[in-house]
């Protein structure tokens, strides 16, 4: 099989890593891919948002599959413009794509058919936004960007002027663009966070195994939300009774849904969860592999990656067993100073061999670049460098003995990541 792989961060990477397991897998191509994914997969400078430029690099390389990876090109309906020009994909179409890209439309149709989230009023109007919150005077409020706003559209507001200012800045300052024309507040939950990936083919969902996210900027969970400074899987606090009520009141009635309103879902569908003291809600879906969780929870997966890309695209997901590794994995992100706001780029990274890896650790690259055949950072989340063991004290300590080796001007990683599950597993 040859597979062209859309998209260019550290999630991509850890897929096309996936991919290269197979012996299936002959060539891989990547748009645009990025300096450390060059070194395994032949890239070409094509924006994954493009999509008339993706369909075209597609009739020029004729791939069996097209993997379409990041949010933005599946909402705005990749899929299916290569499925109309004969291309076999990895992926949801434009109209299940919605279920991330519209908070909106995820909520409503958790209402319809009973699935377990956050109480919400959806507004248009910053006024009356403001209004309701005024009038509920419950805080912390949780207030969401309608659209995508790349892992950023989601504010904590702990009091009614953090609430108004979110609301202003979202609505009135346009902050995320067209994204914040509609906003949903939330009621905010409390409890331990869950991350679960499936793959889906529409009628079947196979979970796979559960991770926990690290989304602040620095350690102790401070500072602002950001895509993601590292995850490892599994979750403690994803007890198998927790996972088969998850499977029972949330995934399954989920893809079910999703079909009754036309609108079924095949490729990899994002469960983020909150385990409240009313049992599991939906905080969000993705509809798509999440980034870092991916490269935390593909490391561990047993079962030949093609064999499942086929086994969706060909709706027989439910004859296919999928098995994930025992032990654990971890993921720490390796971040350019200054994110999630400004930082700089074009900074030389040392301590990684030619092929843009460290001993004992698979380096993820999200934001590198080739300048004069060395490494540079071209991004704010630059690299995941991620290891396996045998328990996830063992993998987090390879990851930071990795990390240790690995420089970049500015570099900035959390030190505390693990920390909380760990505590979670001696409970």
């Amino acid at each position: 099989m040859n597979i062209l792989v859309v998209g260019g961060g550290g999630r991509e990477h850890a897929i096309i890593a996936a991919l290269r397991k197979s012996p299936k897998a002959e060539k891989i191509y990547a748009a645009p891919g990025n300096g450390g994914i060059s070194k395994y997969a032949e890239c070409f400078d094509v924006k994954a948002t493009d999509v008339e430029g993706i369909v075209n690099l597609a009739k020029q390389l004729k791939p069996d599959y097209v993997f379409v990876a990041p949010d933005d090109p599946l909402v705005m309906g990749m899929v299916d413009k290569l499925n109309e020009n004969g291309f076999k994909t990895f992926g949801p179409k434009a109209n299940a794509a919605i279920i991330e890209g519209s908070k909106a439309f995820s909520k409503e149709l958790m209402k319809k058919y009973g699935i377990p989230t956050a109480d919400y009023q959806t507004f248009t109007d910053a006024k009356k936004a403001i209004e309701y919150i005024k009038s509920k005077n419950t805080y912390p409020t949780v207030i969401k960007c309608d659209g995508l706003a790349l892992g950023k559209g989601v504010i904590l507001a702990e009091t009614e002027a953090e609430a108004v200012e979110a609301v202003n800045s979202i609505m009135v300052d346009g902050k995320f663009g067209k994204s914040g024309n509609t906003i949903v507040i939330e009621e905010f939950l409390t409890g331990p966070e869950v991350s679960v990936l499936a793959f889906t083919d529409g009628k079947t969902v196979k979970p796979m195994i559960s991770s926990m996210d690290h989304k602040r900027a620095y350690d102790g969970d401070k500072g602002l939300n950001t895509g993601g400074m590292g995850t490892v899987a599994p979750n403690p606090h994803y007890t198998p009774a927790i996972a088969q009520e998850c499977y029972d009141r949330i995934f399954l009635p989920t893809i079910k849904a999703m079909q009754a309103e036309g609108r079924p879902f095949s490729g990899c569908l994002y469960f983020g969860l909150m385990l409240t003291p009313n049992g599991p809600k939906v905080i969000e879906y993705n509809c798509r592999f999440g980034d870092p969780e991916t490269q935390v929870v593909l490391p561990l997966l047993k079962t030949d990656m093609c064999d499942i890309i086929e086994a969706v695209y060909e709706q027989r997901l439910d004859g296919l067993d999928i098995e994930f590794a025992d032990g654990a994995c971890a993921c720490v992100v390796m971040a350019s100073g200054g994110y999630p706001e400004k930082y700089e780029v074009g900074k030389e990274i040392t301590g990684l061999d030619e092929k843009g890896q460290c001993e004992d650790a698979a380096v993820y690259h999200a934001g590198t670049k080739l300048v004069d055949g060395k490494l540079c950072t071209s991004g704010g989340r630059v690299l995941g460098v991620t290891a396996t063991g045998s328990d996830l004290t063992k993998a987090l300590e390879r990851a930071y003995k990795a990390v240790e080796k690995i420089h970049f001007d500015k570099a900035h990683y959390r030190k505390d990541i693990g920390k909380r599950a760990l505590e979670a597993a001696k409970n």
